[in-house]
């Protein structure tokens, strides 16, 4: 059953792995192999998860180190860490199911069910809800059929607590170790959070969790006539700001195929890592670049460095 969980406020430094690793080559000159990390040393390293997509927004998955370039507040930061080998994540779900839902409710259950279905056994995650109130299926997990029967128990409401939401999910993935995502789906803006977007963004960046958002435009009965919703341009911010990916919609016919983009992309992410010169307690700014023609790539534009 799902279960609601008082909200947290704690911003604790961001983790920033205490081991690096050095590129493995491939076997054979020219070979486009997986290269996985190897340990070699103790020394610090700020993890990247990057996507690369081509001019078609396809996904590019044989690229190199040696095709990257990362900018650490502008200056050249030699690549020391780097695969192309799917990682494990561990997500948490987060759904709107406020008034201006309610005709689309159905479609909203079968698309997560196509993220969640494409879990593999290494994943976890949870599902929840947020309206007037914040709704978690209570553990992580990588049993995809408790995962979908959980979504029976969404409840329903009608104010848009988004910021809140979104706060939630990263208390329920503080301490977890590895790739955290929060994927928020919302058709419409906060109207009722107790928190600032600003501390939220501050939160899912200093604590490196990547947030995918989809926005959906639906036509809805408010009360008194039919009006069009419009996703909170939030959602694109906190998406770009930490690496994910924001998609708008306008037809709910488009939330299935979507939630399973998601999906690919977590499974077709570069992991790249560098070690900053300073850890001087501060923001930096990071970007990464592509140095082939064409290409796009997502990545998150920021880290503290500190130990």
């Amino acid at each position: 059953m799902l279960v609601s969980k008082a909200m947290k406020h704690a911003f604790p430094l961001p983790v920033i792995l205490a081991v690096a690793f050095v590129i493995g080559g491939p076997s054979a000159a020219g070979a486009q192999e997986p290269q996985t990390p190897i340990f070699r040393a103790a020394v610090r390293t700020v993890p990247i998860y990057a996507t690369v997509v081509d001019q078609g927004g396809r996904l590019v998955p044989d690229l190199t180190a040696e095709d990257f370039e990362i900018l650490d507040n502008g200056r050249p930061a030699p690549v020391t860490l780097f695969s192309n080998e799917s990682q494990p994540f561990t997500a948490v779900v987060m759904m709107d199911t406020s008034a201006s839902m309610t005709e689309h409710l159905g479609l909203l259950k079968a698309a997560s069910e196509q993220f969640l279905i494409r879990l593999l056994p290494v994943d976890r995650a949870q599902v929840g809800a947020f309206n007037d109130k914040l709704q978690l299926s209570g553990t992580f997990t990588n049993d995809r059929d408790e995962l979908i029967a959980a979504l029976d128990d969404l409840q329903f409401g009608n104010p848009t607590r988004l910021n809140d939401a979104i706060a939630f999910s990263l208390d329920a993935l503080k301490g977890v170790e590895g790739r955290r995502v929060v994927l928020v789906f919302s058709d419409g803006e906060d109207t009722f959070s107790k928190l600032r977007f600003g501390p939220v963004l501050d939160r899912a960046r200093n604590e490196e969790v990547m947030v995918y958002a989809i926005g959906l435009e639906v036509d809805y009965f408010n009360g008194m006539r039919r009006v069009r919703s419009r996703p909170d341009r939030n959602l694109r911010r906190i998406a770009d700001e930490t690496g994910g990916g924001y998609f708008e919609l306008k037809k709910s016919d488009d939330l299935a195929p979507t939630f399973t983009r998601v999906s690919q992309e977590l499974r077709s992410q570069y992991l790249l890592g560098f070690a900053p010169e300073s850890l001087d307690g501060k923001v930096h700014k990071l970007e990464v670049r592509v140095k082939k023609p064409g290409m796009t790539v997502r990545a998150r534009r920021s880290y503290v460095a500190v130990d």
